[in-house]
């Protein structure tokens, strides 16, 4: 892949949809698919993890969802500017004991100039919760454009 457009030097508008972008693709859990939304040579740290390069990227996205079950997630541009996005974001996600967590983060990304992520730093807590204290109820695939964000979710 050449280049994932929107491309930096982002705008409050190109920033969000870039966000709703990685919302979606996480939220398909197709490691190959998401995977490609970075450079080769990406780094990332995730929590305690340190990945380095397509490969191990595709590796942890593997490993993540086969851990963490019924995963969804809801992404928040948090600030901008230039080639770098920050956003907070939440999922929800249960282990094969069945117990459900809602994860609470933080996200600092940076771009190269064809659009594909070549920094991420994730900062992740989960927080165990009751099924019925599950909040992101759409069903699989893409959050519905009707269905509420963090902010109106009141998280």
């Amino acid at each position: 892949m050449s280049g994932k457009p929107p491309f930096p030097p982002f705008t409050l508008e190109t920033a969000c949809q870039k966000a709703r972008m990685a919302e979606n693709a996480w939220n398909s859990k197709d490691p190959d698919k998401v995977s490609l939304a970075y450079t080769e040579d990406s780094v990332w740290r995730n929590r305690s993890e340190f990945i380095r390069g397509r490969a191990e990227i595709l590796a942890f996205l593997q490993r993540k969802w086969a851990k963490e079950l019924d995963y969804k997630l809801i992404k928040e541009v948090w600030a901008y500017s230039d080639n770098r996005i920050a956003v907070r974001f939440q999922y929800e996600w249960h282990d094969t004991a069945g117990q459900w967590f809602r994860a609470h983060g933080n996200e600092n990304w940076e771009f190269a100039e064809n659009g594909l992520m070549r920094r991420r730093e994730a900062s992740i807590n989960d927080v165990a919760i009751a099924e019925g204290d599950r909040l992101f109820t759409w069903g699989d695939g893409p959050r519905p454009d009707d269905f509420p964000g963090l902010t109106e979710l009141g998280l």
